[in-house]
């Protein structure tokens, strides 16, 4: 090979044969790249497009690059939702809205939820139930990069059965036939269609009402709602065509039973018992504890005077029970990732779980890491997000507190980036 055609070569292959303008590079004043690991002090990324180039000591200088000054700034990997429901939110009008809005009018509603989610530090959610055309379409755009959000997995309605949490409830007869969830399935066969049409539609996962639900217009309490045939034809359907199932379960019954056919995760878990803490450890199965979702359902029982007697009741009982629940399972050592189920409590205030994980008995730095490396690991993207390390999005954080001394500081995020791409500084 002639030298100069060597020469020109090498620089072509060069990472710095980028444009200058796809180069960045963050002076992090601490830099906490591993959660679960030391953090480092006056670390510079760089960053080249989207990913992560690598990491290097000191502040370095890189002529033509963008330098981003957060060397006063505890630098963090962008945090990970498993569980959220974009498409609306908890308020005096929602069961009108079951019935009168469109997919556009949720869709619409996504948009300025996803957007709060983003700035709020969180990068990436898992959407776990909600209108299927609506939420696709959020999905895609936000991917395709025409809205403002984190990028998004999503399950569209969960799989549940007829007249269980995930169908339509405490309304007249007619309006529940013609409003009835079309992934409502009853025995073996209808279940299995319910997935495959899930999947047909491009879902990410399946979602499972496994138990009876608080927020459902319903007296059909919180224990387990599928029959284990129906339960095992879900898990294998959907592990057919390349899906995992994650169920909503507060009773130990429908806990215990989807874990035993097969289920990825649970989220709430609200009554698991010693039983389950087994199974979740034998099976690797992550929990997805929504803390959040019980500290705000206890307040709308005893604020709000919209909700109905059914979920009144239920609120009162359930919520309570939430903290010793995320308590136990931790100690029983219980793959615990983040999960707020935010829709219930408002977007945007997604970091409130830290705190009440930690009440719970997580540590600042085990709970940062449940909404990082180990939420990336549940929904599956972790050679993409949950770090930040060479080869990775460059999904990255900033607060002006240390997390590890007051793990509140992450509900004041100042800095967000997504995809190399600034939102909020």
């Amino acid at each position: 090979m002639k030298p100069i055609f060597a020469a020109v070569l090498a620089i072509a292959l060069s990472p710095w044969a980028f444009a200058q303008e796809d180069v960045t590079v963050i002076h992090a004043g601490w830099l906490l790249a591993v959660p679960g690991e030391a953090p480092a002090d006056n670390q510079s990324i760089v960053i080249i497009g989207e990913r992560i180039d690598r990491i290097e000591d000191g502040f370095v200088e890189i002529d033509g690059a963008e330098t981003i000054d957060l060397s006063d700034q505890y630098v963090l990997p962008g945090l990970i939702d498993s569980h959220v429901h974009l498409l609306s939110e908890l308020n005096p009008n929602r069961r009108l809205q079951n019935v009168t809005f469109s997919s556009a009018d949720w869709a619409m509603d996504g948009v300025r939820n996803a957007r709060s989610t983003l700035m709020a530090g969180f990068t990436t959610v898992q959407d776990v139930g909600g209108d299927l055309e609506a939420i696709i379409a959020l999905r895609d755009g936000q991917r395709d990069g025409d809205i403002i959000g984190p990028r998004m997995r999503v399950s569209g309605p969960a799989v549940t059965p007829t007249g269980g949490h995930g169908d339509i409830n405490g309304y007249n007869e007619d309006i529940m036939h013609a409003f009835s969830s079309q992934s409502a399935c009853n025995g073996p066969a209808d279940c299995r269609r319910a997935v495959r049409e899930l999947v047909r539609a491009r879902v990410d996962l399946i979602k499972i009402t496994a138990t009876g639900g608080v927020l459902s217009q319903t007296a059909a309490g919180t224990e387990q709602q599928f029959f284990d045939d129906e339960l095992a034809a879900i898990m294998e359907a959907a592990s057919m065509m390349g899906r995992y199932v994650t169920a909503h379960a507060h009773g130990a019954t429908g806990i215990n039973s989807a874990i035993e056919n097969g289920v990825h995760s649970i989220e709430h878990g609200t009554y698991l018992d010693d039983e389950s803490i087994r199974l979740f450890r034998r099976n690797n199965v992550y929990l997805v504890p929504t803390l959040l979702a019980g500290a705000t359902v206890v307040e709308l029982a005893e604020n709000a005077d919209w909700m109905t007697p059914e979920t009144r009741q239920k609120s009162l009982e359930v919520g309570p029970q939430m903290l010793d629940m995320a308590r136990r399972a931790h100690e029983g050592g219980v793959m615990i990732a983040f999960g707020t189920d935010s829709g219930v409590s408002r977007h945007g205030d997604n970091a409130r779980e830290f705190a009440l994980l930690v009440e719970a008995g997580l540590s600042p730095m085990e709970a940062i890491r449940t909404a990082t490396v180990t939420a990336s690991e549940h929904v599956m993207m972790d050679s993409d997000i949950g770090t930040i390390e060479p080869g990775k999005f460059a999904d990255i954080i900033a607060v002006s507190i240390n997390p590890l001394e007051d793990v509140t500081a992450l509900e004041n995020v100042g800095f967000v980036m997504q995809g190399g791409e600034v939102y909020s500084d």
